[in-house]
């Protein structure tokens, strides 16, 4: 077990990410709370996002950055190997062929740091996002 040394809670893995000390508002705040060589990866997603999504608001749910009109349409989230989507798991049986060569499970998306960010892709599951979740 470790122990966070500010907040003294305990955890399986050393070093493990929460938000002991600031619980970010706002996307910027939640970038700029993660590891420092990973801010530039996150706001390569984000500003992809916010490009397709314009009209969506933006905000933080479960703790992740999130794209919101009338219900979430997306998130994203850091992780020490990876940046992690979330569009749904209708999203990602729908993208399942062109997500072959990630590591996915039902309604998330392994975004590794050692691979180059597929910006269109991604884009092309926001605007999916999008169009499929403000229908009706």
């Amino acid at each position: 077990m470790w122990t966070c040394p500010q907040c003294q809670r305990q955890f399986k893995n050393t070093n493990q990410d929460h938000y002991c000390v600031q619980k970010p508002e706002t996307i910027e705040q939640y970038i700029a709370l993660q590891a420092e060589q990973i801010q530039p990866r996150l706001r390569e997603v984000y500003a992809a996002i916010k490009t397709v999504l314009p009209e969506a608001a933006e905000r933080i749910a479960w703790q992740m950055p999130t794209f919101w009109q009338r219900k979430n349409l997306i998130h994203f989230a850091a992780f020490q190997n990876h940046i992690g989507l979330y569009p749904g798991g209708e999203a990602t049986a729908v993208f399942a062929e062109k997500l072959s060569g990630y590591k996915t499970s039902k309604g998330a998306i392994q975004l590794p740091h050692n691979r180059p960010l597929p910006i269109a892709l991604i884009q092309e599951i926001a605007v999916w996002c999008g169009e499929h979740n403000n229908r009706g």
